[in-house]
């Protein structure tokens, strides 16, 4: 049976307590990495050094000040892997159904650990699977609204189900009805809102909903599956017990696959064809952290379905300019799932084409190499603007069987299946994320290193004589450097300028034009129905996606295209998603120092040391700094279709609230009467909005670098002369020969 305990629930069994920690360390360290050995050699010799420099006694008090300082630093460099490495972000979309679920299963060697419609049967909940690196139980970390949210959003569903109207939106409806009776059990959907709240389940669930998390934690991959079924999954047959529409976010954690895991988050990322803001807000910000991106479709519908498609077009503002997305993958599933007899009818695949060899695999391989080949061709026949956004982004197509990966007798080798393929894409990111980590990590070291000898005995004397010529030339280089990138953030904010105003124009001369024949009166629609739909995305503020992705609509980025198109090249070459060009951000970062290197330094040991102390400081800067840049491109690119959708919030309001006769052509009047009336205003505040969290982004990094800078240089006015640290030229060489 279950326990919990208040506030923070734990389920547990007594059987998860972990291994003997002694084996645990025994068998973590057998399966490091080189680089990550590296990291634990370079840990053991700063430990050492911890210990040395908090033994001294008998030191002044600056010195006293420079000791607490070291000790500071090498404490934080143990926090790396947490604080300063963000876990690379891969999206997965794809409909319930298509086989979501078993993939991830396939990829972690976890048959039945994510049951079939477990991933993307919860209508926008986001979902994400990581490594468990904390003990050998399966966990899931739930996060839950709390009672007072789940009241609003009933009165929000009740509200949906209580409109008869021929305006109304039925995927709204049935989502309503389907969330209701999840939770409260058959025909809660047909209870006022006020006969639901006496029923005795209802108050079940505001008990339950008096704790924010709950935490599944199981030894046995059965039990957990078990235990977590009722929060990502749902049955039609079986309403009540469903807690799914309850949840914010689940984070499920998975035992021994560090291999695959370790720096790297899987997140699902359903339609949205929700009426909840939260979940939406959430949607919108994890999208924009995905560094890559797979898109899962059944091989049989991955050409014919427009879901894959729409979903492309609509999220590739938010994975591309606006986001860090560098790859995306088409996954097409259940390759096994065919019959050979129909297929060679259809291909006009021939006997002797297959020869000896097994019918089933031959027409396998053949269907997987054609599909490929056609999304390829699709991928290249995709409408300009959403070709010219993917442009920065590379593309690969992989056809899968989860299936024959587990079967014994398979027509399948392993590697046909491309399970394989795919494990080696994680194995790959983990690899190069922990390569990043050890050479960071050594690099700390050694710039601490360098501070504690630029203090000891054999360069006392000659710290001495020149310690307020070194901070002087330091702080003049520091002014130096913050001036160069004053001026760069000053060029790059000109032509940012240039080009949106250029974008202000076409805005204020197209968005009406644009705006009827994209989105608001287009020829290709159903006027039957579409005043439903268009009701729906003026409720929701100009967007408007159902659940399955079969019709996207957002007026907000419709309208936002002139400005987006002017400032792309712009935008691209200082925000650049791949690489570094020569206008970037981060090459100027990266250009930007308060060493300027010369002879002296090869001529002096202390100036060595400094500068490689120095060095190391800037550089760990620069890739926080690089973090940094990276979020605020995002909220900077998004900030125009943020204030147009703001600017033309009162015209949603009106249009949503229209009713009757000629409710269609209404809408669409107040709409395209309110972007008349506002273009020339709300384009420009576009404008000035945009520029403002550039000059922001210019502040903050100027200020942090000069900060950190400045703090870095501190070190050297505490040297009295009097006393020293220890001569730790020894530990630099030992962490010469780790790193080699």
């Amino acid at each position: 049976m279950a326990s919990y305990s208040p506030k923070r629930m734990r389920f547990h069994d007594e059987s998860s307590v972990s291994h003997n920690s002694a084996s645990s360390i025994t068998c973590a360290e057998s399966s490091l990495t080189t680089d990550m050995a590296i990291m634990v050699q370079t840990k053991k010799i700063m430990d050492g050094v911890n210990t040395k420099i908090q033994t001294i006694k008998n030191i002044d008090q600056p010195m006293t000040t420079l000791k607490s300082y070291i000790v500071e630093v090498i404490s934080k460099m143990d926090q790396i892997d947490k604080d300063n490495r963000r876990k690379a972000t891969i999206g997965i979309f794809g409909q319930s159904g298509h086989g979501k679920s078993s993939l991830i299963n396939a990829i972690l060697g976890e048959e039945d650990l994510l049951p079939p419609g477990s991933l993307g049967a919860c209508t926008a909940v986001v979902t994400q699977v990581e490594a468990n690196l904390d003990d050998s139980n399966y966990t899931a970390e739930i996060e839950l609204y709390s009672k007072e949210e789940w009241d609003k959003m009933l009165q929000v569903l009740f509200r949906v189900l209580s409109d008869d109207s021929e305006d109304r939106d039925d995927e709204m409806f049935e989502s309503a009805k389907e969330k209701i009776t999840a939770v409260y059990g058959e025909d809660a959907d047909k209870k006022k809102i006020e006969e639901l709240k006496k029923d005795k389940k209802f108050a079940e669930i505001s008990n339950f909903l008096s704790d924010s998390e709950k935490i599944i934690s199981k030894r046995e991959r059965s039990d957990f599956a078990n235990e977590v079924a009722c929060f990502i999954q749902y049955s039609v047959a079986s309403p009540g017990g469903w807690y799914w529409p309850l949840v914010k976010s689940v984070k499920i954690k998975i035992p021994n696959c560090d291999e695959l895991l370790k720096h790297i988050v899987l997140l699902d990322l359903p339609g949205i064809g929700d009426c909840n803001k939260t979940r939406e807000d959430l949607w919108k910000s994890k999208l924009r952290e995905c560094s890559s991106v797979w898109i899962v479709s059944d091989i049989n519908r991955a050409i014919t379905d427009k879901d894959p498609w729409g979903i492309l077009k609509h999220c590739i503002q938010d994975l591309g300019p606006g986001g860090e997305c560098k790859n995306i993958s088409f996954i097409c599933t259940k390759t096994d799932d065919i019959n050979p007899g129909a297929y060679m009818r259809g291909s006009r695949l021939t006997k002797d084409e297959i020869g000896n060899k097994d019918q089933t695999a031959v027409c396998i391989l053949h269907r997987n190499k054609t599909t490929k080949e056609s999304i390829k061709k699709k991928i290249e026949s995709l409408n300009p603007g959403t070709k010219k956004l993917m442009e920065k982004i590379s593309t690969e197509v992989f056809t899968v069987s989860s299936k024959a990966f587990f079967k014994q007798n398979s027509n399948l080798e392993p590697t046909e299946t491309e399970i394989p393929k795919l494990q080696e894409v994680l194995k790959s990111i983990n690899r190069r994320i922990n390569q990043e980590m050890a050479r960071g990590y050594v690099s700390d070291a050694k710039g601490v290193l360098s501070l504690i000898q630029i203090f000891s005995p054999n360069t006392n004397e000659e710290m001495v004589e020149t310690k307020a010529k070194v901070h002087d030339k330091l702080a003049n280089n520091l002014k130096n450097a913050l001036t160069e990138l004053d001026r760069q953030f000053e060029k790059m904010y000109e032509d940012l300028d240039m080009c949106l105003s250029e974008g202000v124009q076409n805005s204020v001369r197209l968005c009406v034009a644009t705006a009827q024949k994209e989105l608001i009166a287009p020829d290709n629609i159903d006027n039957r129905g579409f005043h439903k739909t268009l009701k729906a995305l003026c409720k929701n503020k100009g967007h408007y996606w159902s659940k399955n992705w079969c019709m996207i609509l957002d007026l907000n980025e419709c309208l936002a295209t002139h400005m987006q198109e002017s400032i792309y090249e712009e935008f691209n070459q200082i925000f650049p998603v791949n690489g570094k060009t020569e206008k970037s951000l981060q090459k100027h970062l990266d250009n930007v120092s308060i060493i300027q290197s010369d002879n002296t330094y090869c001529r002096s040991s202390m100036l060595y040391h400094i500068q490689n102390f120095i060095k190391t400081r800037e550089n760990k800067l620069k890739v926080l700094l690089g973090r940094k840049v990276i979020n605020r491109k995002k909220d900077i690119y998004s900030s125009i279709a943020t204030t147009i959708q703001e600017k033309m919030g009162t015209g949603y309001e009106r249009a949503a609230k229209i009713k009757g006769k000629d409710t269609l052509k209404k809408m669409q009047n107040i709409l395209s009467g309110t972007i008349k009336s506002l273009k020339d205003d709300m384009f420009n505040d576009a404008k000035t909005e945009f520029l403002e969290k550039f000059n922001k982004l210019k502040l903050e990094i100027k200020n942090d670098f000069e900060s950190e800078m400045k703090r870095s240089m501190e070190p050297f006015h505490l040297h009295t002369g009097k006393t020293t640290l220890l001569d730790v030229s020894r530990e630099i060489e030992e962490i010469e020969l780790v790193a080699k």
